[in-house]
């Protein structure tokens, strides 16, 4: 195979500490990265005057195809949300229709800057598919609910068992798949200590709900008599290779469980404030050393994937919820969006921060815009003034997906008629 090489000149990085330079790529990994302009060849070579450079986002809690049920059910609580109106639109879900939904998705994660993503739905090869013909890097995995029936539990476990077989580690090792139960309130104990053992046994992670409302923390007390991360704990379910999302409603004690068995964290802000679920203590399981992730949900819930509006939303209602216009700043909540991320995901090594060696995962901003003048503070206009839409380029594994803001790798005219279509026959058989 002939070596592809890519370098994106004159542009800011954003790193440590800021620097203006070029960043060199062979193939899918980053090779060097220079103080100096102008001083290398290229196969491909990208004027980066005027524009940031910073490491792909890492949307660490996603459900893809949910973006066909974007707007489908607004301002209600989470679970009417779920129970009258999602639920029984998902009853009537294919794989084709899981598939226009993922392409949808990942045409929006890409035009607004997002390159690794974490992933929970139904008919994931399906959803692989797209990932894989889109350029992303993802971790899906099957949405396990068995609701203590012995039959769906094994229909559950067969599944996911065969979505890994097909799909785990393919699409040149962009695509990775996990564990999916639901959720305590909606899985069994057995579900969850089967799903331990086989993660165990299998070295793969575990992507799930813990304590999104108030009313799940009350369920599992009635149920288990003990909180949420107390009852998964109790049962030896807890570790670092388990991403909880949102961890809305958490005690003291569960901060503490949640720091020694290294759970990662996703926190879903924008979903939250929505669905009315109440805000995560984030600051507070910063400051006691718990790796906490940023993730936007699905689109029915948000309404969208764009993780730089995550980032402002993310700091903000830190800010007011604690009355400390200190808190989370800049900096933090951007680490949550790369770093943090990569690391959930066990990526760290490989992702997240624009290093030699790393791979070539990287989105440019083009900061020639109204609302990003003065060109004064890169990481202050990122997280405080910038919103998807400022995404000029996105490289994902050493490949072009996007230039000058055009799609290289989808039409985004035919996936957008695609999803209308899908979305459109979906809610008719609803």
């Amino acid at each position: 195979m002939e070596t592809k090489s890519i370098l994106i000149d004159n542009v800011t990085i954003i790193g440590n500490e800021l620097k203006k330079g070029s960043v060199l790529i062979e193939n899918d990994k980053i090779i060097e990265i220079n103080g100096k302009t102008g001083q290398r060849d290229a196969e491909i070579i990208i004027n980066g005057e005027k524009k940031v450079l910073m490491p792909g986002l890492v949307n660490t809690h996603t459900h893809l195809s949910m973006s066909l049920l974007r707007g489908l059910a607004d301002d209600l609580p989470l679970n009417t949300w779920l129970n009258d109106y999602i639920w029984p639109v998902e009853a009537n879900l294919t794989g084709e229709y899981c598939y226009a939904g993922a392409l949808l998705a990942c045409v929006e994660m890409i035009k607004s800057g997002t390159t690794t993503f974490n992933d929970m739905y139904f008919f994931m090869d399906d959803v692989a598919k797209a990932v894989d013909e889109a350029g992303l890097r993802g971790t899906l995995c099957h949405g396990m609910i068995d609701l203590g029936d012995e039959e769906k539990r094994k229909a559950e476990f067969k599944e996911t068992l065969r979505i890994i077989e097909k799909c785990h580690d393919t699409a040149e090792g962009r695509i990775k798949v996990t564990f999916g139960p639901h959720a305590p309130y909606t899985c069994s104990r057995e579900l969850l200590e089967e799903v331990r053992k086989k993660a165990d046994k299998m070295g793969l992670k575990i992507h799930i709900h813990v304590s999104e409302t108030e009313f799940e923390v009350q369920q599992i007390i009635e149920a288990h008599g003990a909180r949420p991360f107390e009852y998964l704990d109790e049962i030896g379910f807890l570790g670092n290779d388990v991403i909880a999302a949102h961890a809305v409603w958490l005690s003291d004690k569960e901060i503490n469980i949640i720091k020694e068995k290294g759970v990662n964290l996703s926190h879903n802000p924008a979903s939250n404030m929505k669905l009315a679920s109440g805000i995560s203590p984030v600051s507070k399981l910063i400051d006691a050393g718990v790796n906490t992730s940023l993730g936007t949900d699905g689109a029915a819930s948000n309404n969208n994937l764009d993780m730089i509006k995550e980032m402002k939303i993310a700091t903000l209602l830190q800010k007011v919820n604690t009355m400390d216009s200190t808190v989370l700043p800049a900096d933090k909540v951007f680490e949550m969006a790369t770093i943090n991320g990569a690391r959930a995901l066990g990526l760290q090594d490989e992702i997240g921060t624009i290093k030699t060696g790393k791979k070539a995962d990287l989105v440019l901003l083009d900061m020639k815009a109204p609302h990003l003048t003065p060109f004064r503070h890169p990481m202050s206009h990122l997280v405080y003034a910038a919103n998807g839409n400022d995404v000029d380029t996105v490289i994902c594994n050493g490949e072009i997906l996007m230039q000058n803001r055009e799609l290289k790798v989808l039409d985004e005219a035919e996936v957008i008629e695609l999803a209308e279509n899908a979305a459109e026959e979906l809610l008719s058989r609803s």
